[in-house]
């Protein structure tokens, strides 16, 4: 069995939804648990302290270890209180699962300048000010694992959120860079793309009703999502620079890929016209390769080149 015994883990966000629902499979395996969340609405307004509070009780009547933190993501300071809550009040710091946000739907077109800070400040920002105190301590330790939830919505693209794709798709390469200098500290580094029924979805579609009639919403049960979070978060996991999705039941990793593409050599200076002239190998999918850093993609066409880097 997976548990956390001795260990403890930051879950944002975790009030309702989703990260209520990994703080509470964390702390069931012995996690002790930072469960933070300001409360605010779906669009980020207001706050309210008893959404943490109350996960609390629910954890400590159960037998577990929590405490609340009532502190937001948007700011360095937030970002350090929550990281000093876990610390001060169970000695370390093992895991976090970077769950905060907020949702709206706006057209391109009319997506205010003030709309998309706001979005990239709690989503992206949060991620960096929560994440690199906590990577200090991880360090210090030499382990320690991150999840970062991200969303297709980034990686594929959602009609009418081009700030929430953004911010999301923004956490990829965060915990890119976080696995690749993580590496040599203990530090993993992963992100879900979840489905899950949670105020996303009953805040945001015009008939929530209709679709829990047609089972969708049985289909995307939160539930769901939360083995492969938990298990990202655990000494188990040994997989790190990752991405996966996690839809009704379905898990699989998202990776970007690089095709072969079309070398021009050498020995030529290509021109508008060669790139038009073979632009189905410059687009192919196959065959490909996953780089793990700027510097594999790099290196993979030097020796194509027959180049010596080093």
């Amino acid at each position: 069995m997976i548990d956390f015994a001795g260990q403890s883990a930051i879950v944002t966000g975790a009030g309702r939804g989703l990260g209520r629902l990994y703080a509470l499979e964390l702390a069931r395996r012995g996690a002790a648990v930072v469960v933070n969340d300001l409360g605010g609405s779906m669009r980020g307004d207001g706050s309210d302290p008893s959404v943490a509070d109350d996960v609390v009780a629910e954890i400590t009547a159960a037998g577990g270890r929590a405490v609340a933190s009532h502190d937001s993501v948007d700011t360095p300071a937030g970002g350090a209180a929550i990281v000093a809550t876990a610390v001060e009040s169970f000695g370390r710091l093992d895991a976090v699962i970077s769950n905060a946000g907020i949702f709206n739907s706006i057209a391109f077109e009319d997506l205010a300048v003030d709309d998309w800070r706001r979005m990239l400040s709690v989503h992206l920002d949060g991620g960096f000010y929560l994440s690199q105190p906590a990577y200090r301590v991880m360090r210090t330790q030499g382990y320690g694992r991150f999840v970062f939830v991200s969303s297709s919505g980034g990686m594929f693209g959602q009609p009418m959120e081009a700030h929430y794709a953004a911010a999301k798709a923004g956490l990829v390469g965060l915990s890119n860079v976080i696995a690749i200098e993580g590496a040599a500290h203990g530090i993993l580094s992963n992100t879900v793309l979840p489905f899950g029924f949670s105020r996303m979805v009953t805040e945001t579609v015009g008939d929530p009703k209709a679709l829990e009639e047609t089972g969708f919403l049985k289909l995307i049960a939160p539930e769901l999502v939360v083995p492969l979070a938990v298990f990202l978060a655990s000494r188990t996991c040994e997989l790190t620079h990752h991405n996966y999705s996690a839809c009704a039941g379905r898990y699989a990793r998202v990776f970007v890929g690089l095709g072969d593409g079309w070398l021009a050599g050498t020995d030529m200076a290509p021109t508008v016209e060669d790139i038009v002239a073979n632009l189905d190998k410059v687009s192919a999918t196959e065959p490909f390769a996953v780089p793990g850093s700027i510097f594999e993609e790099v290196f993979g066409v030097c020796e194509r080149l027959g180049v010596k880097v080093f």
